[in-house]
């Protein structure tokens, strides 16, 4: 089968590749799939389906201890990390399941293996089970996505160093968890494990958590965690780590008052993650890479070759599932529809899954204000909301950014009980155009979370 010759090749199955192949094949088109480790890509395996499952039983442990503030008598709560452990296996189990049934098209070939270039339109697949395969096609999709990055810490190759992969395998709880970092990873698993019952503490090189946020957002988040138990140490770096016996560790930071030395049971390294592009040898086909070894894309997705496309964390910039997602429907409507359709001015929303939760859309206040915009800023803090005082879940605050002129709503952030799906309200509003005035006049249900919407954008108006 050497040198066979498909339509089109994509290489890796995290959100966008798990689809696309499936409608090329439907297409009519002769697909070859490549796949070196697990099917359904990082989101499935690694990231969204395991992590947020976790969360979950994270979060029924601390509402399980707040038992009493509800009248409801519990008595003590413990956590069977390893318990925890297989439902998230099975719950990844079921997904990557689900995506494995989906691949029986005809036209669609899976290749198992390691992908890399040897020419614009050529890829070679080396597999320890069927030996070196030559593949060829008018139309390659990169989706290889990314992998935590290594600890840049001194000793940290004499002792054992998690990752968001590798913590997730645990089947005991941490007695002390440090953690390195001050991103959305390092914050859920170091809330996650503290609701377990570990002792945890954040290390963040930054003056503040979550740095591309708004310093009220970031302010409020370290006081939700300090608030939970959580030790949050910023300006600080890692010196090094080093064995401190009786299977512990201690780690050296040096901060803004000197240096201190930290002993731990576990240690997690939360400092990003880099692109899987290093094996593909994407310069055997010319594909230009950006200064941290991201796929350069254009607003079609297309790489710096002709006819050969990236999806996904691979390319850089936010890496997010659905963003992925949406690079599948753009090259969907490109590669099948024949169109044009383009990432310019794309809105991509988030959610940090914390507790309470960071929804996130448009621009921040800092972002709008450095544009030189003429903005209003509403802001209403979670106990103003009735539905957040009967649930007791008071904590955090909406904010949302207006332009001055027009009315129309440039951004928001709701750190608060389910500030995701609040969030997204406002962004469907921004998708729409509403205005502020709109969103203020607009009946929402009574007593729901999102009334509290009125009220926020009331305060815009004032």
């Amino acid at each position: 089968m050497a040198g066979e010759h498909y339509d089109a090749i994509v290489i890796g199955t995290s959100q966008g590749g798990r689809f696309l192949p499936v409608d090329l094949a439907k297409a009519g088109q002769k697909v070859a799939l490549v796949e070196r480790d697990q099917l359904g890509g990082v989101c499935v395996n690694r990231g969204c389906t395991p992590t947020k499952t976790m969360v979950a039983s994270a979060r029924l442990a601390y509402q399980a201890r707040r038992g009493a503030e509800y009248g409801v008598r519990i008595g003590p709560v413990s956590v069977d990390l390893a318990a925890v452990r297989e439902r998230k296996r099975a719950m990844v189990a079921g997904a990557r399941q689900n995506y494995a049934s989906r691949l029986a098209q005809d036209g669609l070939d899976l290749v198992e293996g390691q992908a890399s270039f040897t020419g614009p339109n050529t890829v070679e697949v080396a597999s320890t089970q069927s030996g070196t395969r030559q593949i060829s096609a008018p139309v390659i999709v990169i989706d290889a996505g990314t992998r935590p990055r290594p600890p840049a810490i001194t000793g940290a190759g004499e002792v054992r160093v998690l990752d968001s992969t590798s913590i997730m395998e645990l089947d005991e709880l941490p007695e002390h968890l440090i953690i390195v970092g001050g991103g959305y990873i390092a914050l859920e698993f170091g809330q996650m494990f503290r609701r377990f019952g570990s002792e945890v503490t954040i290390i963040a090189r930054g003056a503040r958590l979550m740095k591309t946020e708004d310093e009220d957002v970031s302010d409020e988040v370290a006081a939700i965690l300090r608030d939970d138990g959580i030790t949050v140490l910023t300006s600080s770096t890692p010196g090094g780590v080093e064995e401190a016996g009786g299977g512990r560790l201690r780690l050296t930071v040096r901060g803004e008052d000197g240096e201190r030395h930290l002993d731990g049971s576990h240690l997690l390294s939360a400092i990003g993650r880099i692109p899987n592009t290093e094996t593909l040898t994407p310069e055997a086909a010319g594909i230009r890479l950006d200064e941290h070894g991201f796929i350069v894309v254009d607003e079609y997705l297309e790489t710096s070759v002709p006819g050969v496309y990236a999806m996904g964390d691979v390319k850089g910039g936010p890496a997010f599932t659905h963003l992925s997602y949406d690079d599948y429907r753009i090259l969907h409507a490109n590669l099948i529809g024949h169109q044009k359709a383009s990432t310019r001015d794309r809105l991509v929303p988030y959610t940090v899954f914390i507790d309470p939760q960071l929804g996130r859309a448009g621009l921040t206040e800092r972002e709008a204000r450095a544009q030189g915009r003429a903005v209003r800023v509403a802001k209403l803090p979670m106990n103003a909301v009735i539905r957040a005082l009967e649930t007791g879940e008071t904590r955090g605050f909406m904010k949302a950014v207006i332009d001055a002129d027009s009315g129309q709503i440039l951004g928001c952030a709701v750190l608060g009980s389910e500030g995701g799906e609040i969030m997204t309200m406002i962004q469907v509003a921004m998708l729409g155009k509403l205005t502020s005035t709109a969103m203020a006049d607009a009946i929402f249900t009574h007593p729901l979370l999102a009334e509290g919407l009125n009220t926020l954008f009331a305060m815009s108006d004032a």
